[in-house]
């Protein structure tokens, strides 16, 4: 099977990987590559002749004026060369709750990825999926100022990038769902908690105050905005944070 992978990041680099293993023709394709998602050049050359484009693009400003244009207009131009090349199968990755987190500008743009796609004429699967144990970091630095750190308790149901990988490359190589599904890691936790055991495990001296005003990247969440969708049947990765952080040594 023919697979090229727009974006060659965290997911992109460990999904090219796997499918190279499973024997399958695939390329992950950076910025670096020259090919720019929202102009569309390069954009038909790179997907001539594949079976599935798979979109783990990023924006590189989170400004909301710019990820929306961002998302818009690489979708517009990953489906538009897709379907005229013929490829049977487009993927995306989009994040669990963007749906219920509305006031977030970068929530907004993945939810106009998402509808770029339903719109399109390529049949697609849409991934959503929690958020990953290796931005946990990010998280504490956005919310850190001097030596505290600002994490609220709401909960989310990280999952660790390598079993997001692994369903992906199932998801990928299988038929189009022609809709959503979600995978989410096996246990809710607070931020605060998420920030403290990361703390504990790299010997990072920063204190960590819980505080339900804190946020994330804009949004006030409560325990079910970044969890799971009742009644969704979401996939369960088996990898625990504890076990996660073990492996990191």
């Amino acid at each position: 099977m023919r697979i090229v992978i727009f974006g060659a990041g965290l997911i992109g680099g460990q999904l090219r990987d796997r499918l190279h293993e499973q024997g399958h023709d695939v390329v992950a394709l950076g910025r670096e590559a020259g090919i720019d998602t929202t102009t569309g050049e390069g954009v038909a050359a790179a997907v001539d002749g594949a079976d599935v484009v798979v979109d783990l693009t990023n924006s590189p400003s989170w400004a909301d004026d710019d990820v929306l244009a961002f998302f818009r207009d690489s979708t517009r131009n990953l489906v538009g060369a897709g379907a005229e090349a013929g490829v049977g199968h487009h993927v995306i990755l989009s994040i669990v709750g963007a749906d219920r987190l509305t006031d977030a500008g970068y929530m907004r743009a993945k939810l106009a990825q998402e509808q770029g796609v339903v719109d399109g004429a390529v049949p697609f699967t849409i991934v959503r999926s929690t958020q990953f144990f290796e931005f946990v970091p990010g998280i504490a630095d956005a919310g850190t100022v001097g030596d505290t750190v600002r994490a609220t308790p709401a909960h989310l149901q990280p999952i660790a990038s390598a079993d997001v990988v692994e369903h992906l490359a199932g998801i990928v190589t299988a038929e189009p769902v022609k809709g959503t599904v979600e995978i989410a890691g096996p246990e809710p936790l607070g931020i605060d908690e998420l920030v403290r055991r990361w703390f504990a495990a790299t010997g990072d001296r920063r204190t960590v105050t819980s505080d339900a005003t804190a946020g994330y990247f804009g949004a006030i969440l409560d325990d079910e905005a970044l969890t799971p969708t009742p009644g969704a049947n979401a996939w369960i990765a088996p990898t625990t944070y504890d076990e996660w952080l073990a492996a990191r040594g």
